[in-house]
């Protein structure tokens, strides 16, 4: 069964995944990122070439042709993933298709506009029997 982790309390949302991505990738853990709309994934990939002045985070699109090589791979769809490890969610929506993955990671901010659909979401995988972890990360990842 899908482990379900929620990190909470993120200041802003697109840093706090800059940074857990980051750290993923340093720990050598490949990340499917679920990013539908064309907006957050180039919003995304901008901030994962720029975010830290001393490091990189090695990612790439799903459609490109180094994607399986790639540790962290930004997805707009999941009909066809890399892998079945760990799927990040940047979507409001439950992504479709996640139970199939060993990992399902949500990072929520405090804006109301990202909570409260995060709270839906962990209402749903709770009501369904998943284990979930929720972590505060008011104070960084």
């Amino acid at each position: 069964m899908t482990q379900i982790t929620f990190l909470h309390g993120a200041r802003d949302r697109l840093h706090a995944i800059a940074a857990w991505l980051a750290q993923s990738c340093s720990e050598a853990r490949p990340v499917l990122v679920y990013v539908p709309t064309d907006e957050r994934r180039e919003q995304l990939d901008r901030l994962l070439w720029t975010h830290s002045a001393t490091g990189f985070t090695s990612h790439c699109r799903a459609e490109d042709k180094l994607a399986a090589e790639t540790p962290v791979v930004l997805a707009s769809g999941l009909d066809s993933p890399l892998h079945d490890g760990c799927l990040l969610n940047l979507s409001d929506e439950i992504p479709p298709g996640f139970s199939r993955f060993q990992q399902l990671v949500e990072i929520i901010s405090v804006e109301d506009g990202d909570r409260l659909p995060g709270r839906e979401r962990f209402r749903f995988y709770r009501e369904r029997g998943y284990p979930l972890e929720a972590r505060d990360i008011s104070e960084g990842i």
